[in-house]
């Protein structure tokens, strides 16, 4: 036995045990950056939005040359009721301003996985006596724009007040765009089903 007692005197003495750290101190340390993320993310993006995009948006919605004809759009401009044709409508001081109709185009919104959709009929005028001819030639090319742009649209962009008015705005950027100079102007809509 004494054997045994002097194995165990020369051995390495034994680690001393870990004190339990103070219950809450640590753990809120840990947690504190997923807090702050938590808190700071929602008002950081409020405040972006607020103060930067949406005082941006209002100003080129203002502004632009589009905002002011969307607001005071004549209804001559309107598209036929019984979906008529191309041709040439009259403007306000007499000058004739040339037309293109697309009718019941109809596009899977984005992020529905294919549940909803959009159907809309529009009017595209412009002040180059040839529009009819340019989008008669590139009709497919520009039909293919068209679904591009409209694709792209979620249910909640078309909920956003003004959803139209800067959907005009990106169709008559894309016709210009792929026609390879301004032709389009505005954009009238005569049917905008969201189903």
């Amino acid at each position: 036995m004494a054997a045994k007692t002097e194995a165990k005197e020369g051995a390495a003495p034994a680690a001393p045990e870990k004190e339990p750290a103070a219950p809450g101190g640590s753990a809120l340390k840990s947690l504190l950056p997923a807090l702050a993320a938590l808190v700071l993310a929602p008002a950081t993006t409020w405040g972006v939005a607020e103060y930067v995009l949406l005082p941006r948006l209002q100003q080129k919605l203002a502004a632009g040359p589009a905002g002011a004809a969307v607001a005071s759009a004549p209804a001559e401009h309107a598209a036929p009721a019984h979906g008529g044709g191309h041709g040439k409508e009259k403007g306000k001081e007499g000058e004739t301003a040339a037309t293109y109709e697309f009718n019941n185009v109809v596009v899977n919104l984005s992020g529905t996985m294919g549940t909803r959709y959009l159907k809309v009929s529009f009017l595209v005028t412009g002040a180059d006596a040839n529009l009819k001819g340019l989008f008669d030639t590139n009709k497919a090319r520009l039909t293919d724009v068209t679904l591009s742009v409209l694709s792209s649209l979620t249910l909640a962009d078309l909920e956003e007040p003004g959803s139209k008015n800067v959907l005009r705005e990106k169709l008559v950027a894309a016709y210009n765009q792929a026609i390879g100079r301004r032709v389009a102007e505005q954009v009238y809509f005569s049917d905008f089903v969201i189903q």
